[in-house]
């Protein structure tokens, strides 16, 4: 296949039914979602639209899953609502958009195209929280002390009305003193206090996370940018203060609506990322650092490790936080009953987690709102627990093969970008190196391959220059010699 004719979206339809994943809605999906003849509408629930609602997410993001806002209770205390979209409320269980949904359980982001989890007349317009617009939601709230301690978590359905849809980058431009107000912001009566409230109590939520053992992680996830379908850059999109106020919020919220359903007598399906079976060899890497980790796993004494390095090594941070990452080991989704143990989140250092954020893209996040209506009904829950376990398996695996299907289009989306630059040198750093072979990543563009030629005395962490000898864009191949 010559270059000229690598169809980058072709190659991930391809990927995703290599991977069991349904890259097309069946007919009676669509013809669902054209039936359709508006939003949901429930005059008998709460009106929340006197409240200063805005969406913060990417630039390019339609599917707005989210609103938040923050309400001043008394000195240092604020009570945080965040608005999720009600996507039960046009998706019942066990339709044709749900079946498919179900199959799938994920919107898959690839750089050409988003093989978005509902029809998009759906995910970015019926059930997307858009701006102007009247909309029916699940809102969690809860009540932010000055410790960043989370009380009071209350969950119901109401109206609301975004009133300003904001950018990661330019709301995190503007809070840093980078760059000028958003102009939706602007227009927004009130919205720039509102946005310097938020971010002040995101701070709290995310010290006090820190304090109870959170891991501060970095690793370097690369977006190609394409223009009329063609790759013209890469872009190392970085943690900033608007993300992470999103970010913070979201871990709340999931963290209440948990507790909500575990008060209500109600099944979960938790997301888990277990204590790592491979500490060994994480306090071996902390040893090589010359640091040290505790014998038994501990995320406050692994959090605290990660500070000092992120502050003694910020250029080698990311590929040291990828490291921990694989020795963390994948989340999963897991059912816990009414009287199961609680199995909880090593890496955030909570023990009560659900995903309930976004139900736009994520199968179990609308399970959640299912199971949330009911409790809040008093009826019986939607699911049996034979069902919810089997669900969790499923959207496990399913979540599993999506991000493979991701990561293998970013490398080939790479190895296009480069395909021109046979021959040229670039600065890189190691960060792999094992019998296995030896992987570096180049800073400009930012992107990883093999070395295959001039492996000898190198090890991670190692700067080092390559040429570029060969990229294989299908295979997502990119090949460097020292």
């Amino acid at each position: 296949m010559s270059l000229h004719s690598v169809d980058l979206t072709l190659l991930a339809r391809e990927a995703m039914l290599k991977r069991g994943l349904e890259p097309d809605f069946p007919r009676a999906a669509i013809e669902q979602s054209e039936q359709l003849s508006g939003p949901a509408e429930d005059d008998a629930i709460t009106d929340l639209r006197r409240l200063p609602w805005c969406s913060i997410d990417n630039d390019d993001s339609q599917d707005l899953d989210q609103l938040t806002v923050a309400e001043n209770v008394k000195k240092d205390t604020v009570r945080i609502h965040v608005a999720v979209a009600d996507v039960d409320a046009l998706v019942p269980k066990g339709t044709p958009i749900d079946e498919h949904a179900r199959q799938n359980t994920t919107s898959v982001y690839t750089p050409t195209r988003v093989f978005p989890m509902l029809p998009e007349r759906l995910s970015t317009n019926l059930t997307s929280l858009n701006p102007e617009q009247d909309r029916i939601a699940m809102v969690i709230s809860y009540t932010v002390g000055p410790d960043g301690t989370v009380e009071d978590g209350t969950m119901r359905r109401a109206r609301v009305r975004n009133y300003a849809k904001l950018a990661y980058n330019s709301v995190d431009a503007w809070l840093e003193g980078n760059g000028s107000i958003p102009q939706a912001m602007a227009e927004a009566e009130g919205m720039a206090d509102q946005i310097r409230t938020q971010d002040e109590v995101a701070q709290r939520l995310r010290q006090r996370r820190f304090e109870d053992g959170a891991l501060d992680l970095e690793t370097i996830e690369p977006r190609a940018i394409v223009e009329d379908g063609r790759v013209v850059q890469l872009r190392h999109e970085k943690k900033n203060r608007a993300r992470a106020l999103i970010e913070d919020f979201m871990i709340a919220a999931n963290g209440v609506t948990a507790r909500y359903l575990e008060a209500k007598k109600f099944p979960t399906i938790r997301r888990v990322v277990r204590s790592p079976e491979r500490w060994d060899r994480l306090e071996a890497l902390a040893k090589q650092l010359g640091d040290r980790l505790p014998i038994e796993p501990d995320s406050k004494a692994l959090s605290e490790f990660l500070l000092r390095r992120r502050q003694a090594d910020p250029l080698r941070f990311p590929d040291l936080s990828l490291a921990v990452v694989k020795l963390l080991g994948r989340g999963e989704y897991v059912l816990i009953r009414t009287h199961d143990d609680e199995a909880g989140h090593f890496g955030l250092a909570v023990k009560d987690y659900v995903h309930s954020t976004a139900p736009n893209r994520r199968y179990p996040d609308l399970i959640t709102h299912r199971l949330a209506k009911a409790a809040l009904t008093g009826t019986r829950s939607p699911y049996s627990n034979m069902e919810l376990e089997d669900l969790a398996t499923h959207c496990t695996a399913q979540e599993d093969a999506a991000e493979k299907v991701e990561r293998q289009m970013r490398k080939s989306a790479a190895a296009l970008l480069l395909s021109t630059r046979i021959g040229d040198h670039f600065e890189g750093i190691v960060t792999g190196a094992s019998p296995k072979g030896t992987w570096v990543r180049i800073f400009d563009p930012p992107a990883e391959g093999r070395l295959v030629r001039g492996t000898s005395d190198l090890d991670v962490g190692d700067r080092v220059r390559v040429r570029l000898a060969h990229t294989d864009v299908e295979q997502g191949f990119i090949d460097f010699e020292r």
